[in-house]
């Protein structure tokens, strides 16, 4: 009886084993895991859109030369042998009758010349004239063309002989009154220029390329107090205010301007002169002698600050642009209808801007309002430019308030970029300015276009139309 009592227990303990949980911890745990999972890969293996934010630039093209500078000028020779003495100063502007200089039997002494030792003491403009002088030097200087440092030298004399120019010409006066001399007059009204270099006479028609070598170059420099013969220049007149700087062009650089001019014997344009970085605007005529071409450039105004120049380095300015700066990649094509803008107009629910559209079914004339996407407007030739959603080859649409119809046959291509400021991609149309090896400049202001600080796509070659953007 014992025994089986404990058979029975062993059965009870056996049917009454607890049997194992499901965790709910664990199985969020899991879904989290692989939500995240996946979501990574997801980011890792999407196709992303690079992303470019528009900004005002510009773009500048020039080329660096250096012209001859021509004028209208005359040497004036001396009438008699001695020392000479201005009462002018150097690129002094003086009239008709205008005593320029005398001659005198021996030299003259003034307090300045007593004192010797003492400084000199120069004032503003001289200052600048001596610094402007010695920059230009410093800038085209050459191992090879050691002569320009001793005109360099002869210039800054002549600045500083200058200077005692008031108290000279104070004595110079004097003598006048003394009867024991002659002064000598300006022919002409004009800027007297105490330097001659022999090439007073060089028009464009003559000038050669030999001629543009400064080692062949020399200029005399004029001061008061010099012995002089007869006959000999004593200074420069240079009496009209229009002026020429002819420069080399290369072949590239020839082509490039013919292709501006269009046919036209002239062209208008920028120069900036690297003296002073004063910008300019010419009229250019390109002439051809012995296979080279120079550019004849005619200016009106501002000889006077470059009358005492042959040679000027300058800045050609080929594109001067400004607008919004966008790379180049940015831009892709996009076809779209171009209508007249009188065709669009306002309609529907939402009063949305659309077309009218004119359909005849089994001799059955139907018009239905269809919004369209309006790219671009041309106020200037009236041409609107539409989205082709909505619209197919062959719609014939309808002019507002009038039974006039066109037909849309063909398609445009226009070029624009993708803007995704608002997290998926619309199409803008630009217009190119100017452009670098890697960046346009375009069109501001067209309230269909691209605004400052815009978001667009840096490949608008990958993006579509209304594609979700993730930045």
């Amino acid at each position: 009886m014992a025994g089986k009592k404990k058979n029975t227990e062993v059965v009870s303990l056996q049917k009454y084993k607890r049997k194992g949980h499901l965790n709910i911890g664990t199985i969020l745990f899991g879904i989290i895991f692989l939500y995240l999972v996946f979501t990574v890969l997801i980011y890792f293996t999407k196709d992303r859109v690079s992303v470019y934010e528009v900004r005002e630039g510009s773009i500048l093209k020039d080329r660096n030369l250096t012209g001859m500078v021509l004028r209208k000028e005359t040497v004036v020779n001396a009438e008699k042998s001695g020392y000479v003495n201005y009462f002018v100063d150097d690129a002094q502007k003086v009239a008709l009758g205008t005593n320029i200089y005398t001659i005198t039997s021996s030299k003259l002494e003034t307090q300045t010349d007593q004192d010797s030792n003492e400084e000199v003491s120069l004032n503003a403009d001289e200052w600048n004239s001596i610094l402007l002088k010695a920059q230009g030097f410093n800038e085209s200087y050459s191992p090879e063309e050691f002569k320009t440092a001793s005109n360099l030298k002869s210039e800054v004399t002549a600045i500083l002989q200058n200077n005692t120019t008031q108290s000279r010409v104070a004595q110079l006066n004097s003598i006048l009154q003394s009867g024991n001399v002659d002064a000598f007059q300006s022919p002409d009204d004009g800027i007297v220029e105490l330097s001659v270099d022999g090439y007073e006479n060089l028009t464009t028609d003559n000038i050669t390329d030999e001629m543009f070598d400064k080692a062949n170059y020399s200029v005399t420099e004029l001061s008061g107090n010099q012995k002089i013969d007869a006959g000999q220049p004593v200074y420069r007149l240079v009496t009209d205010e229009e002026w020429t700087v002819t420069v080399r062009l290369t072949s590239d650089l020839a082509q490039t301007f013919q292709k501006k001019m269009n046919g036209e014997d002239s062209l208008s344009v920028e120069v900036r002169f690297l003296k002073d970085n004063k910008d300019l605007w010419g009229t250019m005529r390109l002439t051809e002698k012995k296979n080279d071409i120079y550019a004849n450039i005619t200016f009106k105004d501002s000889m006077i600050r470059y009358a005492d120049e042959r040679f000027v380095n300058i800045e050609l300015i080929l594109e001067d642009e400004s607008g919004f700066k966008i790379p180049k990649t940015s831009v892709t094509e996009k076809d779209c209808y171009a209508v007249p803008i009188d065709y669009i107009t306002s309609g529907g629910a939402s009063q949305n801007e659309g077309v009218y559209r004119q359909t005849t079914k089994k001799g059955k004339t139907t018009t239905e309002f269809i919004p369209v996407t309006i790219i671009n407007e041309d106020t200037e030739s009236g041409i609107a430019y539409l989205d082709t959603e909505n619209l197919k080859k062959g719609d014939t649409l309808l002019l507002p308030e009038s039974s006039d119809t066109m037909d849309l046959l063909k398609t445009e291509s226009i070029k624009g970029v993708y803007n995704v400021n608002k997290g998926y991609a619309v199409f803008k149309q630009v217009q190119i300015l100017s452009e670098s090896d890697e960046y346009y400049i375009i069109a501001e202001g067209n309230s269909y276009s691209l605004s400052n600080y815009d978001h667009i796509a840096l490949n608008g070659d990958s993006v579509r139309d209304n594609q979700i953007v993730s930045q």
